[in-house]
């Protein structure tokens, strides 16, 4: 169970890691985009007070929780980037161009250089990156639940 919840909980490390290099790299993340980081922190930590000791099984349901959000919003975020459906109007081209992130001056025609829309596609490769993480954070749901069901503590 503990290799499982270790396994899962550099997943997450991983992928959320990579989200930030990408960034740094240069690919400005969207709204949904950060949405989708949020869940991952929380399976870090959620990981670390499992590998503590602290009710290691329900803490791995609770990981399989936190990896089946991101992936539901990366699964979300990747129809939006391929035009399957709409996403919400605050950070599409149809809506607020300022994508609800702005706190400035509403008026205001400045736009950010590194304002990215949710239905932007600024990286692919098979699969964009909101596509990746759907895919990768499933996975992670599998490991969480396998730790779950794990009869060994190690």
């Amino acid at each position: 169970m503990r290799r499982l919840i270790a396994y899962a909980t550099l997943g997450h490390v991983g992928l959320l890691g990579g989200a930030f290099v990408f960034q740094a790299l240069g690919y400005a993340p969207c709204a949904m985009c950060l949405w989708q980081r949020w869940p991952h922190a929380a399976a870090i930590l959620i990981g670390l007070v499992a590998l503590a000791g602290v009710m290691p099984r329900a803490m791995a349901l609770v990981g399989a929780a936190a990896a089946a959000v991101t992936s539901g919003i990366g699964a979300y975020h990747a129809g939006v980037e391929q035009g399957w459906w709409e996403g919400p109007s605050s950070c599409t081209g149809g809506g607020d161009a300022l994508g609800g992130l702005s706190g400035g001056d509403l008026l205001s025609t400045d736009i950010p250089e590194t304002l990215v829309m949710c239905d932007d596609i600024v990286w692919q490769l098979g699969l964009t990156m909101a596509g990746w993480n759907a895919v990768l954070s499933a996975g992670l749901v599998v490991v969480w639940l396998m730790a779950a069901r794990s009869r060994s503590l190690r």
